[in-house]
């Protein structure tokens, strides 16, 4: 249910329906935009079915909602939000762009695409130290070591650090190095995890699972919201289809459909969603043009001695040159890179 108060309501008549709602064991989340306050309220729906709201002052109407996203639909707040990590706004005006190596393998390696990357403009570095890899013996990543030589990196460059966690036990020790943690293609329906996640109190970003289908990513991340973290980000990495010359089809529509449902904030990562470093560029492009709010890149110094997807990283030189075609599309779609 939403609660959408007229533009006439005092703080009083705002405060007087939560106190209603809340009285009743309910949850609310309170949307305050330019003209209008909106309380969406959440729990059992007996309750809800229930509550004589209507009828009390300041209220302008009450409207049912029937999806099972409640938190992330665009009914229970118009405006886009905005996720502030430490100062870097993701969903504003200016593009995100995370990027840096799929696995971290040395301290050396680490360094080096950290200060590449921050050169081309970059405000996150993204790197695996815990790896959830197809095969059993493919590397597996560096874990807490891993998640030491991204804090090294961050004191180094200044970046943000964006960083997976693969299971409900390596929650605690990541969210003590990361700034965001990214929640993976594979645990996209991790419920466990996701609650996890949503209370941990760092940024989240949810990327889409290998066949999941735009309402599953939807209801994927009001898990996360539901535990009272609003800080969530959608990045569209690519889906399972019968298309086998790239790795999966980067679904940008899904990008324009996101935007259309929902309030947060979406990035796309063509990286994985071709895993062909040459298609990485002209994908990074389109997804500007749809409307993404950032790009999410894998940049390694030398991708041939790479331990984990070299064929789909790009090399520092590679990355400049993306940013910097990237930045030219975002001029016209009101945006800002540099």
């Amino acid at each position: 249910m939403i609660i959408v108060m007229s533009s006439q309501a005092k703080e009083e008549d705002i405060n007087r329906v939560i106190s209603k709602v809340t009285g009743l064991g309910l949850k609310i989340h309170l949307s305050e935009g330019k003209f209008r306050t909106i309380i969406g309220v959440i729990g059992d729906k007996k309750l809800i079915a229930g509550l004589p709201v209507e009828v009390m002052p300041g209220v302008e109407k009450v409207v049912s909602v029937t999806e099972s996203y409640k938190l992330v639909s665009r009914d229970f707040k118009h405006e886009n939000s905005v996720v502030d990590v430490d100062g870097v706004l993701i969903g504003g005006e200016r593009l995100v762009i995370m990027a840096g190596p799929c696995a971290v393998e040395s301290r050396e390696q680490l360094l080096e695409s950290a200060f590449a990357v921050k050169k081309g403009g970059a405000q996150f570095l993204r790197g695996g130290a815990y790896k959830p890899r197809t095969s059993p013996y493919s590397f597996q990543g560096l874990e807490e070591k891993g998640l030491e030589m991204l804090a090294e990196a961050r004191e180094a460059t200044g970046l943000k650090i964006v960083t997976e966690v693969v299971d409900v036990q390596s929650v605690e020790v990541v969210r003590e190095y990361a700034d965001v943690l990214q929640i993976g293609a594979r645990n996209m329906q991790n419920f466990q995890l996701l609650k996890a996640a949503g209370k941990a109190g760092k940024p989240v970003l949810l990327k889409r699972g290998l066949a999941a289908t735009i309402n599953e990513w939807l209801n994927a991340a009001e898990y996360i919201m539901n535990e009272g973290n609003y800080n969530v980000i959608f990045c569209e990495r690519g889906i399972r289809t019968f298309e086998d010359y790239t790795r999966n089809t980067l679904d940008l529509s899904a990008v324009a459909a996101l935007k259309l449902i929902s309030h947060l904030p979406v990035i796309v990562d063509p990286s994985h969603g071709t895993g062909r470093w040459q298609l990485v560029c002209p994908m990074a492009r389109a997804a500007i043009a749809t409307g993404a709010d950032g790009l999410m890149i894998e940049v390694h110094p030398n991708p041939a001695e790479a331990l984990s997807d070299g064929q789909q990283s790009l090399t520092p030189e590679n990355f400049m040159k993306l940013t910097s075609e990237v930045a030219a599309i975002a001029v016209p779609m009101g945006r800002k890179l540099l």
